[in-house]
Parts: structure tokens; C-alpha cells; sequence
């Protein structure tokens, strides 16, 4: 193990993550009204209905994937009865559609956004070089599955890749075993680990976005100027405010 393992999978995960976490703090506290992925809908639709729904619910099934099988040893599947070769078969499958169906989304995406005007004006520099690195950890991703697939990835991402995961939030990092895994799993890492530093700083801050507000709000008090509101009887929380015209 040399001084550059020890960089690129001990320092920089945890550079990335301390970016990650403390430019979160740092973007709600000073840009609450930025934190939105200004929506551009009004703009162009047609484009957008295709794309947003297979990117985004491509990237949440990836995202699974990912939480799977990287966060659950190889030695509990097992104990569940789950073989080797019925664990790599299913996420060969659902990693392949959920990547393809991914990369289509985003490549519909960005075909929008570059090809619409406003859309286009609209985004910023951060969110150009997101798209950047987004769509190259997906490819890189993507590629090892398919790799993976064809029996050409020699090694078990299982055995190197996840255990180094996990180790990095043990906090005990374990480099060796990035430095014995594929080039590709690798290059996806790194990748991965470059688009959670500059996360904060871009619209992708919207997916710790939740209208948890709209349980609690007020009604919306609407006042008319007619005496009788319609025949029915006035349902709850709708009674007149303050009486008379207004």
C-alpha cells in the first residue's frame, strides 16, 4: 500500500463527505430561497415528461441497488439462503435496466436543457459540471455491471469494494482492498466521491426536499364579497370571516 491509496481512499472519502455534510449546513443556512432545482416546466413539457420520470425513478431503483450491495456483507445473503450466483444474476438484471433506464433519463434531460433556450439560460455553471459527473459515474457504474455480466470484471466488487465502504464509516479504512478492485470500480468511486463534494452547490440539493409543511399549514382563508355563499350549508372551515361584506 503506497501513499497514494492512502490518499485517494482514505483522504479524499473523507474530504467529500465533510464538503458533503457541512456545504448542506452552509447552503440551507445562507441560500434557503437557492435550495430548489428551479423548476423550468413552464418552459418545455413534452421533453420533460419523458425524461424526469425514467431518470428519476432509474437513479432511486439504482440507488437501492447501491444500499444493497454496499451495505450488506456478502456473509448475510448467504445466511439467507441467498447463493453467489442468484445474488450476482439479480443485480445484473435489475442494475442493467435501472442504469439504462438512468442514463436514458438524463440523457433526454440534457438534451432539454441544451436545446431549450430558457431552460438553458436557467442553468448555472455548477449545474453544468454536475451533469458532467453525473453522467460519467453513471457510465462507469453501468459499465461495470455490464462487464460484470460478461464475466470480464475478475474481481468481486463484493470482496473490495463494499467491505472498503463500509470501513470508511467504521472508521477504520481499509485502502488495501480498493487498490486489489477493478479499474473501473475505481473510476466510479472516484467519481461518485467528486459528485458528493460538489453536491451542496447544486440543484441535486433538492433531494433532501420535503413539502412536510403542507401537513401542518392553515387553511387558505378566501372572503367573498357575496352575502350568501351558495345554498349549501357552509362546510367546516369555511365559515365567513368577521361577518358582513367585505
Amino acid at each position: 500500500m503506497n501513499a497514494l491509496d492512502i490518499l485517494l481512499w482514505v483522504v479524499v472519502p473523507y474530504v467529500s463527505l465533510a464538503i458533503f455534510v457541512v456545504g448542506h449546513y452552509w447552503r440551507y443556512k445562507y441560500d434557503k430561497f437557492g435550495w430548489t432545482t428551479r423548476s423550468s416546466q413552464l418552459y418545455e413539457s413534452r421533453l420533460l415528461r419523458w425524461g424526469s420520470p425514467l431518470f428519476h425513478f432509474g437513479i432511486l431503483f439504482v440507488l437501492l441497488g447501491h444500499v444493497a450491495g454496499l451495505g450488506i456483507p456478502k456473509s448475510w445473503t448467504n445466511a439467507v439462503g441467498l447463493s453467489e450466483e442468484g445474488y450476482h444474476a439479480m443485480a445484473v438484471v435489475t442494475g442493467a435496466i435501472a442504469g439504462f433506464c438512468t442514463l436514458v433519463g438524463l440523457a433526454i434531460l440534457i438534451y432539454r436543457r441544451r436545446t431549450v433556450g430558457p431552460v438553458f439560460s436557467a442553468t448555472t455553471r455548477n449545474d453544468k459540471f454536475m451533469y458532467v459527473v453525473l453522467t460519467a459515474t453513471i457510465l462507469f457504474g453501468l459499465s461495470n455491471t455490464v462487464l460484470g455480466a460478461l464475466g470480464q470484471e475478475g474481481v468481486d466488487y463484493r470482496d473490495t469494494v463494499s467491505p472498503w465502504f463500509r470501513s470508511i464509516f467504521y472508521l477504520q479504512p481499509r485502502p488495501e482492498l480498493m487498490a486489489e478492485a477493478g479499474v473501473g470500480f475505481r473510476l466510479h468511486a472516484l467519481s461518485a466521491l467528486l459528485l458528493f463534494a460538489i453536491w451542496p452547490f447544486t440543484r441535486l440539493v433538492h433531494v433532501f426536499s420535503a413539502p412536510l409543511g403542507y401537513l401542518t399549514r392553515p387553511y387558505i382563508v378566501y372572503r367573498s364579497r357575496d352575502a350568501q355563499l351558495g345554498t349549501r350549508p357552509v362546510p367546516r372551515g369555511w365559515e365567513r370571516v368577521g361577518g358582513g361584506r367585505r
